[in-house]
């Protein structure tokens, strides 16, 4: 399952090292704390659209790119979990000895 709040802590903690900025200083200009700005970005809290805002405002990226990056990466990790769901079906029909076609 593609975690949302995953990936996008994965992108934020990307734009914070990006900018060489500590969380620290982020936590400061954004005025959140420390802590839950490192969870957010562990994946483990889920950030408001204020929360989200507050963030970005701080690390001088629009909302809508940190947006789109998360979305680009959701699609990645969909797509992956499709194509392996896909071999684990050929490998289970071909240990049966059927013959499967190709769509390509």
């Amino acid at each position: 399952m593609v975690l949302f709040r995953r990936l996008l802590g994965d992108v934020l903690r990307d734009k914070r090292t990006q900018r060489g900025l500590t969380l620290r200083e982020v936590s400061a200009e954004a005025r959140v704390s420390l802590g839950y700005i490192s969870e957010i970005e562990r994946g483990q809290k889920e950030a408001s659209s204020e929360l989200l805002y507050s963030l970005c405002d701080a690390l001088d990226v629009p909302l809508s790119d940190v947006l789109r990056e998360v979305s680009d990466a959701v699609a990645l990790e969909e797509a992956a979990a499709q194509l392996t769901t896909l071999e684990a079906v050929r490998a289970r029909v071909a240990g049966r000895g059927e013959v499967v076609g190709s769509a390509a």
